[in-house]
């Protein structure tokens, strides 16, 4: 799948693109398994929680509320949003693992099924979960900790003050939190691959993108923009199509169910397509690190020969 040595952009994306090619059937068949399981559980829990409930406006135009009101339409929406939110990670937990796998043993020209897969993944899904509920975690606690100061000077009354100190830690948050998201990109194929606890893939991530942080977050911030640009492809007729036989939107204060539903189709369309892609990409920096610091070629030529 790729040439065994040092690896260049373009053959990161060409190996990620053609794990999809040449694998489509177990590659495809997780993430579509994994897209529409989640997706089905969020398009319900949307229905049930946001559906029809005018007192959601208020999120959408918060200047017209009273404090009262956006925060009873924030903790209305809490529960549905926890909801979502962690059917969400733990698809991407196991998408994760999966698709790692197949992309592992596809860079050996060895072909996977998804039962295979997932015998190979399952010993490792309570550590990745920890990984990737940790990830998270850490990120948003260092934009927080940027961000509170500005909050507690604009609180004691000082609001042009509080603003000002506000923007500036938020960007400084927004570093940070980038910071954060490439030193440990690389933790989950770690975990995955090399059987590491959760805190010693998190070092293992660090001490293989030392040196190499800025090419890791190009590469990584490549794989995102494409991840956008085949979400705003699929998104544009789908929002026409929404216009044409519903008349409404998602963004619109009250959604029915076909809106949901011709959403949903679409969101899973995305993920299916883009969830490989990613994770090929993360799997093969990772090889590729190692490559450039340990000659795993050596290591990968002599079992690709077995």
């Amino acid at each position: 799948m790729i040439p065994l040595r040092p690896l260049g952009v373009g053959e990161i994306l060409e190996g990620s693109f053609g794990t999809l090619r040449r694998h489509w059937r177990t590659a495809l068949g997780i993430s579509l398994a994994v897209a529409v399981t989640t997706q089905a559980v969020t398009t319900v829990v949307t229905g049930v929680w946001f559906r029809d409930n005018p007192g959601f406006e208020y999120l959408d135009n918060p200047a017209s509320a009273t404090p009262g009101e956006t925060l009873d339409a924030i903790g209305e929406s809490l529960p549905g949003t926890a909801v979502t939110s962690l059917v969400s990670l733990l698809g991407s937990i196991i998408a994760t693992a999966l698709l790692t796998v197949v992309v592992s043993r596809a860079v050996l020209g060895r072909s996977t099924s998804v039962g295979d897969a997932w015998r190979s993944a399952r010993p490792q899904l309570l550590r990745l979960s920890g990984l990737l509920f940790l990830l998270p975690a850490l990120i948003v606690g260092v934009f927080g900790v940027a961000v509170a100061p500005g909050l507690l000077i604009s609180a004691a009354g000082a609001k042009a003050v509080g603003v000002g100190v506000a923007l500036f830690g938020s960007l400084a948050g927004m570093a940070g939190a980038a910071w954060l998201w490439v030193q440990y990109s690389l933790a989950a194929p770690a975990l995955m691959l090399e059987r590491q606890g959760v805190i010693a893939s998190l070092r293992r991530s660090a001490k293989l993108v030392r040196g190499s942080w800025w090419r890791i977050f190009g590469v990584q911030l490549l794989a995102v923009f494409l991840v956008f640009v085949v979400a705003t492809v699929i998104g544009i007729p789908v929002g026409i199509i929404e216009m044409i036989f519903t008349g409404e939107s998602v963004t619109s204060g009250t959604i029915g169910w076909s809106t949901l539903i011709i959403s949903g189709v679409a969101a899973v369309i995305s993920t299916t397509l883009m969830a490989p892609i990613t994770a090929g990409v993360t799997a093969l920096l990772y090889l590729d690190q190692r490559i450039r610091r340990e000659s795993l070629d050596v290591e990968l030529a002599q079992a690709a020969a077995k």
